[in-house]
């Protein structure tokens, strides 16, 4: 179930980001209504790292498992960057920071979804085992 949870967590919190640079595209294409849009999908953005922040933090505490625990808060810090760059207008900034964060939304989805979650001890009893057998 937590790997589940986690799994959706990620999903959507990619779904959310991808949707980022679709709303600053529609506001530079003009329609100024597309900033209001990106800044509540900001809110979403950030609201939904710190879930998964949450989310990691079990992760790491019921499996054993620390990497999305790292990998999300260095998300959350570069998110939480990039929100603050983009109120105060400082768009050298921000919009770097934007695609830092599509490129790494987007290898965490891949990661999730292409090497599940292991209890540490079980990877650990698997390399024990493989050992004694090749002894």
């Amino acid at each position: 179930m937590l790997r589940g949870v986690w799994k959706a967590v990620v999903t959507a919190h990619g779904v959310a980001v991808f949707g980022q640079p679709v709303f600053a595209g529609v506001y530079l294409s003009g329609d100024f209504d597309g900033l209001g849009m990106h800044g509540a999908g900001a809110d979403v953005v950030t609201s939904l790292c710190l879930v998964q922040l949450v989310v990691a933090i079990v992760v790491w505490a019921r499996l054993r498992v620390s990497w999305p625990f790292h990998v999300t808060l260095a998300l959350a810090v570069a998110e939480t960057a990039q929100y603050f760059a983009g109120t105060a207008g400082a768009l050298w900034l921000h919009i770097p920071l934007g695609v830092f964060t599509v490129a790494a939304v987007t290898m965490l989805f891949a990661a999730v979804w292409l090497r599940p979650l292991e209890r540490r001890e079980t990877t650990e009893r698997r390399t024990a085992g493989r050992e004694a057998v090749d002894a």
